[in-house]
């Protein structure tokens, strides 16, 4: 475990130390504030709702992000309880609210993930731009301090287990017509 947690500051202190800049000081905290509550993602799931064609992919976008923060932000977060990078580590440039809620697995990422993976599995047209927005916010969690790049992958994971949950109760779903 300790190999992983000296892995995590590495990696956050050469993005700190090599990417970091004004440029990104302006860009990251509104790349991150799309996936705030995954809204972005509820949003573009909402409205996928409205059109006949896109409303089975909005019902399992929406199904995959209530698995994906039900999981992570209600069971692992508290079950594993690993502090944020920016309190381990004594970081004083922190450039959003300092999150209030433990740092694994990140639900930005975990949400992000899972939103374009089920646009990806629908459609590669919605979900090539949907997969970049996701790596975006991914990004943004580390740029900012506010998590380890562990915390990242497991979110990912989650993402991406929780859009294939979602394709499968959707699949399962008996009023398929309703939803077509």
């Amino acid at each position: 475990m300790e190999w992983i947690q000296a892995a995590d500051n590495a990696v956050l202190g050469w993005i700190q130390q090599h990417l970091a800049g004004p440029a990104g000081d302006w860009l990251m905290p509104l790349i991150t504030a799309l996936g705030n509550a995954g809204a972005v993602w509820i949003v573009a799931a909402v409205v996928l709702l409205f059109m006949k064609k896109w409303r089975k992919t909005g019902v399992e976008m929406l199904i995959a992000l209530a698995i994906a923060a039900i999981i992570g932000s209600l069971l692992l977060k508290p079950l594993v309880g690993r502090e944020r990078p920016f309190n381990a580590n004594d970081f004083a440039g922190l450039l959003i609210a300092p999150p209030t809620d433990f740092s694994f697995p990140s639900g930005h990422t975990s949400s992000s993930v899972a939103a374009a993976a089920v646009l990806l599995r629908r459609d590669k047209r919605l979900g090539i731009p949907a997969l970049a927005l996701a790596i975006l916010i991914a990004f943004s969690r580390l740029y900012l301090y506010v998590h380890y790049p562990s915390d990242v992958l497991a979110g990912a994971a989650l993402g991406v287990v929780s859009a294939f949950i979602a394709g499968w109760l959707v699949a399962k779903i008996p009023i398929k017509r309703r939803l077509q």
